[in-house]
């Protein structure tokens, strides 16, 4: 008979949990949720007031005879799933499949996973809150209802194998609706002017400063400039104002994911299992949270670590209050368990995010950053132009000395420095004075983590969902993350020195993207016949409306069956009448006609992507077809561009018995020559202007390299020389040797014997 039976999630929650609890308790994991909707016939009863239809996956079975098992041999059932809504249908669930008594079964939540909280919990056992797991089957209803209803909608009228969902259609509007605002963006050129200023009774004393206008062309900045030449310059008005600065409030789910976005480069599904891993090894507290509430325990520790470490006057006890709309769940913030540890340890990754989260953790508890603003006026005596003179003085670091919170916008100010002491009036002389050009930027496409900012803001998805739906719109194909190298673009520069003026350039990158997320054509297709047929469910208002039913629901003042009832109704209704509309979505645009033949010219979303096409299907001749490149959109092709497919593949003529043919596939374009690919160096060579004899190098070249890689031929077996030493090839799977191998030694007969004594190949070999 077991004593007490404790019921996490993970198994990893398991293990920590196991070494504070006595030899009287055993955990076990539920590996996750146990039950799901029915894959079948919807898994609701919309008749039967949306009853839902749960079954326990296949996968499944296993974990949950085991827990039958365990459940029936124990006195005492304690169910720890996570406190959140997620959690809680978990408790229920668990307590369905296991024939538990809902008013006898000990529901247990901590947010931390340490004796004290545990111990706490055991103490204060409470019974699984029907308003959250209700909360938590609205949603998961709603969203299969949702998906279940317009998928076929997509398939008869887009293109087969497509989704939607509620929360993911939303995210990719957004998406799409930022780069269309980039599509129509207008770039404007004008002149920024800085100046160097000498004061004259200071050695080496210089002030650095900009111009208050903007100047619209060359000839502009070029009269100006020979103004500045002849004037007299004086100190104008001083300000001097002291200021300060205040820390940020401790990580909320969005804010973790953000900031390890702009501090790390983690992406947000990376924060995420790297956070679960921390926390279910008991080093932070719960990571799905919207609050940035910290405890009295911690913040008595961090007062007691910060006057310790950094003196009496560095600490400054704070409780925020959090500002994120439809914040749920009276969780604490994400903060370390044990505040007297800066470091940890486990992977990179963990102690990286593990140290973030100290110190934003601490600085939110230390005193505000004292600083002092300078802002002086320059004045010029035939100009009505001034120039201004940032500076800033950090009087007292505070809160600056453990950490700083970054920003989306890159810092443009180039000109705050410790400015040197003037009085009004000083007169200046000028030691150079530049003229340079500057283009204005587009909105900025979203990273993952400001998708994550932007959806909070309009109050859209709660903590359990940001990583989840927006890995999701990634995996459909609707939108992509990708770095773009840009262009490279001319700038004008005039320079004023010593009275002469000089002309220069210099280059700078335009278009250069990190980690962005870009739109794909179907994902813009999708979008646009979402927003003509089902406008309520990328509707920003109408989303974030539904969120705040949800909350409604788990605080128990709204019945999750009327609120789906409300929904469905005209939903179901807008579904019927769009199946019968005849007409088809497939972006087509008309580019133009083809230069010599006079054809229509025109791209559409095909059914294995978008195309380009000559000729009309309506004709005796056959019309011609061509890939789009990864980076064409369906909107913003050209005509040039769409005929410069067609150009390719194409022969650059034989070469060692075998026809030498330039084309583009899938990994980017290339040489195919006897059944081989051979890539063209990014960056280096064009497909259109590739030439004969430099495609014979590229084909040399990798040979050459390849023959470096074959360490023995065995006919079906390969011994290859890899990147991280040598490995056998069989049937295109890789297989690892074992330690201590001696490379030279191996015949055909030790290799078959390390193949088949081998449990799983290393990787799929391309």
């Amino acid at each position: 008979m077991i004593e007490n039976l404790v019921i996490v999630e993970s198994p990893a929650k398991a293990k920590t949990i196991e070494k504070f609890l006595g030899k009287d308790f055993r955990v076990m994991s539920s590996f996750g949720h146990i039950r799901d909707l029915a894959k079948k016939n919807l898994g609701i009863d919309i008749k039967n007031n949306f009853t839902p239809d749960y079954e326990i996956p296949k996968e499944k079975a296993k974990v949950v005879s085991e827990l039958r098992k365990a459940a029936s041999d124990s006195k005492n059932i304690w169910i720890a799933s996570d406190e959140d809504r997620e959690g809680e249908a978990i408790a229920w669930h668990l307590a369905s499949v296991l024939k538990l008594d809902l008013l006898t079964t000990k529901r247990i939540v901590f947010h931390e996973i340490t004796k004290e909280a545990i111990s706490n919990a055991i103490e204060n056992p409470r019974k699984v809150d029907m308003n959250l797991v209700n909360s938590q089957q609205a949603r998961r209803i709603l969203d299969r209802l949702v998906g279940f209803e317009i998928s076929p909608v997509l398939w008869k009228k887009v293109q087969p194998s497509l989704s939607a969902g509620r929360v993911q259609s939303v995210a990719v509007r957004l998406i799409v609706e930022r780069e269309r605002e980039i599509i129509s963006f207008e770039s404007e050129s004008s002149f920024r002017v800085t100046a160097v200023f000498r004061i004259s009774s200071e050695e080496n004393a210089i002030l650095r400063a900009e111009a208050s206008k903007r100047f619209h062309d060359e000839k502009e900045a070029l009269a100006f400039l020979e103004q500045c030449n002849i004037s007299k310059y004086t100190i104008g008005n001083i300000s001097i104002k002291p200021g300060t600065r205040s820390p940020a409030p401790p990580f909320t789910t969005s804010t973790l994911q953000q900031e390890a976005y702009r501090k790390l480069g983690f992406s947000v599904a990376q924060t995420m299992a790297v956070a679960q891993k921390l926390y279910e090894a008991g080093k932070i507290t719960y990571m799905r949270t919207d609050s940035t509430n910290l405890s009295n325990l911690a913040l008595v520790k961090a007062r007691e670590m910060i006057t310790s470490e950094f003196g009496e006057n560095y600490s400054k006890t704070r409780q925020f209050k959090t500002k994120s709309k439809g914040a749920q769940e009276a969780h604490e913030a994400i903060r370390p368990a044990y505040l007297d540890n800066p470091t940890t340890a486990g992977s990179q990754n963990e102690k990286r995010l593990y140290e973030l989260i100290w110190k934003r953790t601490v600085a939110s508890q230390m005193a505000d950053a004292r600083i002092e603003k300078t802002s002086i006026s320059i004045n010029m005596n035939n100009s009505p132009v001034t120039f201004q003179a940032n500076g800033e003085v950090i009087k007292f670091d505070g809160f600056l000395r453990v950490y700083s919170e970054s920003s989306d916008q890159e810092n443009t100010d180039e000109d705050r420095y410790v400015i040197p002491p003037v009085t009004q009036g000083m007169p200046l002389s000028y030691d150079n004075i530049t003229a340079t050009q500057k283009y204005t930027t587009p909105p900025p496409r979203y990273t993952e983590a400001s998708l994550v900012k932007k959806l909070e803001e309009l109050g859209i998805g709660r903590p359990s969902t940001y990583a989840p739906t927006i890995s999701t719109i990634q995996n459909r194909g609707y939108v992509s993350r990708e770095d773009r190298p840009g262009e490279k673009r001319e700038l004008k520069i005039i320079t004023l020195l010593d009275g002469k003026f000089a002309n220069s350039t210099k280059t700078e990158v335009t278009g250069k993207e990190k980690s962005k997320l870009f739109p794909q054509d179907i994902g813009m297709i999708v979008n646009d016949f979402l927003l003509e047929n089902f406008s309520e469910i990328v509707d920003y208002h109408f989303t974030a409306e539904v969120e705040e039913q949800f909350d409604e629901i788990a605080l128990g003042n709204l019945k999750w069956t009327g609120m789906i009832e409300q929904f469905y109704s005209p939903f179901h209704k807008t579904v019927t009448n769009t199946l019968e509309k005849k007409e088809r979505k497939t972006g087509t645009r008309l580019l133009g006609n083809h230069p010599e033949t006079g054809e229509p010219i025109t791209v559409r979303m095909g059914r294995f992507g978008p195309v380009a096409q000559i000729g009309d299907s309506g004709n005796e001749e056959k019309p011609r077809f061509a890939s789009l490149s990864k980076n064409q959109l369906l909107e913003t092709i050209t005509l040039e561009e769409a005929l410069n497919l067609f150009r390719l593949p194409r022969s650059l003529g034989e070469y060692d018995g075998g026809e030498m043919v330039v084309g583009i596939g899938k990994f980017g374009p290339y040489i195919r020559f006897k059944s081989k690919f051979f890539s063209l160096k990014k960056g280096v060579d064009d497909p259109y202007t590739v030439t004969y004899d430099r495609a014979i190098e590229i084909i040399l070249e990798k040979t050459e390299s390849d023959k470096k890689k074959v360490l023995k031929d065995f006919g079906d077996i390969m011994l290859l020389n890899g990147r991280y030493g040598p490995y056998l090839v069989k049937d295109k799977q890789n297989y690892r040797l074992p330690k201590g191998t001696d490379v030279e030694k191996l015949t055909k007969e030790d290799c078959e014997k390390i193949i088949g004594s081998s449990d799983k190949p290393k990787r799929a070999s391309k």
